[in-house]
């Protein structure tokens, strides 16, 4: 029986078989096209109509230490470290212990930087840190004949060495291992967060209305990032479209969520400032902009492993049936769903870690503190993104088994000759 079977695989196709297929493929190419062109250009079209305008909104905030004449923010590496006598450095009461860090800046001489016992303890300057401290030592009240105030104050570390290292050891790896496709990978990422920062958050910051920005960019993103990285294929397109359904879904149910939860957005300790630095942004609209675009990588990830598994699925076993193809896929959608879930509940849980510490050191119900206006945000992510994950992986299967039995092709290698083939390509020896 698989000797028979065999010969099915390899059969050549007549001529009116292989028409018929040509026709198949192009019609199903003309169909996804006629979906996602209109979408495309209807994206295009409304990022030009809510581009923002820098003649609009409110002038951007300056540097708050930048009022105080005299005063300057220096970068710096620690010498040493050691404490002593507040009264020495910090104009504090005599007898109580303040952490110095004495930092050399190129040209001058070191100088005594105060750091807060916060900062101490929990992760505290070292010999070797370089680090930036707020200079107020020109300030008429440092330098009075007392010469009591604090002139040298800590204000953060400098991380462009590790973070960079962090992000050339990534570049390497993706590139290592994915070669060209991470490549592209890496390049369509950095769009993405192009699209963020000069069409998504000044949208926000100047009022457009949070739903259509985020359903906007959001669409603008997947469109750049699934070609740029898969290729220009049915099977991206295939993928794409089930992405751009997800992102739907996630939105509608992000925007009733927001409102039917009371999420206002005034939880966090920068909230009322934000409002204040921008021209008019709805705070709860925020949430709902980062709703639907916290979804994104996730529903990218399921929707192109999706369309893939049903391709290569369908390369295995080309006469299989287009329902039990689509039964085949789903099983492994079934397992991606169980593990993607868990991927999203934890990535939220550790990024609301501190929140969720606060929370549990209080005294109240569990339902309340679940509830509460701490962890309902956190929470209505968790299950917003989850939501639309789960409903595209069905949505992409089905539309990638429609496809792929219009426009795919059977094996033009039988399976055991492209095994030998694909261990040539993995050792060329």
């Amino acid at each position: 029986m698989g000797h028979s079977h065999s010969h099915a695989e390899e059969a050549p196709l007549t001529r009116p078989q292989m028409r018929r297929r040509k026709a198949l493929r192009r019609r199903a190419v003309v169909l996804l096209s006629w979906i996602l062109v209109p979408l495309a250009v209807l994206t295009a079209v409304a990022m030009l109509f809510m581009w923002p305008n820098a003649d609009t909104g409110k002038a951007p905030a300056t540097n708050p230490y930048s009022a105080a004449p005299g005063a300057s923010i220096v970068t710096g590496s620690v010498q040493r470290t050691i404490s002593e006598d507040c009264s020495l450095n910090a104009g504090g009461l005599a007898g109580t212990s303040c952490f110095i860090a004495y930092t050399a800046v190129e040209g001058s001489a070191d100088v005594p930087v105060v750091v807060s016992p916060d900062i101490e303890a929990s992760r505290p300057v070292r010999a070797g840190d370089k680090i930036s401290y707020l200079d107020l030592s020109k300030l008429p009240g440092i330098t009075g004949a007392d010469n009591n105030g604090a002139k040298y104050v800590f204000m953060d570390f400098v991380r462009t060495f590790p973070m960079g290292l962090l992000a050339l050891v990534y570049a390497v790896v993706v590139v290592a291992v994915a070669r060209w496709r991470g490549l592209r990978a890496m390049v369509g990422l950095g769009g993405a967060f192009a699209v963020l920062a000069w069409f998504i958050l000044p949208a926000l910051a100047q009022g457009q209305p949070p739903l259509l920005v985020a359903l906007v960019g959001s669409s603008a993103i997947m469109f750049g990032v699934l070609y740029f990285a898969h290729g220009f294929s049915v099977r991206t397109s295939t993928a794409l479209l089930g992405t751009l359904f997800g992102l739907g879904v996630t939105a509608g149910l992000a925007a009733w969520s927001v409102d039917a939860a009371a999420l206002t957005g005034t939880t966090g300790h920068n909230a009322y400032q934000l409002a204040n630095l921008t021209d008019g942004m709805s705070l709860s609209g925020m949430i709902l902009c980062g709703l639907v675009i916290s979804g994104l990588g996730v529903l990218n990830d399921v929707t192109i492993t999706q369309s893939s598994a049903v391709w290569e699925l369908h390369e295995l076993a080309p006469h299989t049936s287009a329902r039990e193809l689509f039964t085949s896929a789903m099983r492994i959608g079934r397992d991606h769903i169980a593990s993607t879930v868990y991927t999203i509940a934890f990535a939220y849980a550790g990024s609301a870690l501190p929140v969720l510490l606060m929370v549990s050191l209080f005294d109240q119900p569990l339902l309340t503190a679940l509830t509460g206006a701490e962890l309902a945000e956190e929470i209505v992510h968790i299950l917003v993104g989850s939501i639309g994950l789960v409903l595209a992986i069905p949505v992409t299967t089905a539309v990638a088994v429609a496809v792929v039995k219009a426009t795919g092709k059977s094996p033009s290698v039988p399976p055991v000759h492209r095994e030998a083939a694909d261990s040539k390509v993995l050792d060329p020896a």
